[in-house]
């Protein structure tokens, strides 16, 4: 089963029609003003077809959860990573957490040692 987070819907709140537009921007990253322009184009390539897939889509995809409504941008941007490459976010991830775990380790090493400086720094404190 696939996260919430991940999945596509219909973004009403944002959404001028059904949604459909400013939930494939949700879903993308692209901005809704692309995404609706690129629709437009597609009416005239396509014609009736865009319609037709359209209303579809609303009709078949879910609304968004009221609760992904409240996301902060950061967030946001790290789930539209994961649904864009999700091999790509897992090694970001992993990435991030070896540079923590260097960062840790150096700080161990440094407040361990036999650095005098430091046990007077220490000392002075108490």
């Amino acid at each position: 089963m696939t996260s919430p987070r991940t999945r596509f819907y219909l973004d009403k709140q944002n959404g001028k029609w059904s949604g459909v537009c400013a939930g494939i921007a949700d879903y993308t990253g692209l901005d809704v003003t692309l995404v609706r322009i690129a629709w437009v184009l597609s009416l005239f390539i396509l014609g009736p077809m865009t319609f037709a897939a359209y209303w579809i889509i609303a009709w078949m995809a879910p609304r968004k959860p009221i609760e992904l409504y409240a996301r902060n941008p950061e967030e946001q941007k790290f789930w539209q990573g994961v649904r864009a490459n999700p091999r790509r976010s897992a090694r970001d991830v992993r990435a991030r957490f070896r540079a923590l775990d260097r960062r840790l380790a150096d700080m161990e090493a440094y407040v361990t040692s036999s650095n005098s400086r430091l046990a007077r720094e220490i000392e002075e404190l108490r």
